[in-house]
């Protein structure tokens, strides 16, 4: 898997940031990117989050974070590290544009999950957004991207992890 770049997408609260971080701390050579993270520890002053007013400046910023974790993900992989990063992509035209921007390899795993598994991770931990987000649960199921889709309503991190690798050429884009 080496200078690999996989994207671990789905809804806020599903656990897209735990899997790609327990990936690419696993990975020889491992570096993950995750967008929020990009955002607020890198904007020290000024930012306006997702969902936030105005609109149009949070827009603005997303999209330079992503800009930002396209390079640094091509730059990580030409450097022969597995880049996993952390994102909701659950549009078409997000997923093109990352893999323009990318121009490399790149695989897509969608993890997906009940609204209730989704709010019992959401209560679980210190970031509380699921109930926020749920709106966007028809966005996911409308969104038939390319890569592997992943129900991880039952699994566990390590079962979701080892579903992951089993089905990693299925994940290419």
């Amino acid at each position: 898997m080496s200078g690999s770049i996989l994207i671990v997408s789905g809804l806020p609260g599903v656990g897209k940031t735990t899997v790609a971080r327990e990936l690419a701390t696993r990975s020889a050579r491992g570096a993950h990117l995750d967008t929020d993270q990009i955002g607020e520890a890198l904007i020290l002053s000024g930012l306006v989050a997702p969902g936030q007013d105005p609109a149009e400046e949070a827009e603005r910023q997303l999209a330079l974070r992503r800009r930002n974790i396209t390079d640094l993900a091509r730059n990580f992989a030409e450097a022969r590290f597995d880049v996993a990063i952390s994102d909701v992509v659950l549009w078409p035209e997000l997923l093109e544009q990352y893999r323009a921007a990318i121009d490399l390899p790149l695989r897509f795993v969608l993890l997906t999950a009940t609204a209730q598994a989704i709010a019992g991770r959401d209560a679980a931990r210190d970031k509380h957004v699921a109930e926020e987000w749920a709106h966007l649960r028809a966005a996911q199921d409308e969104f038939r991207a390319p890569g592997l889709r992943l129900d991880t309503t039952g699994l566990s991190l390590d079962e979701t992890l080892d579903a992951i690798r089993a089905r990693w050429d299925d994940a290419l884009i």
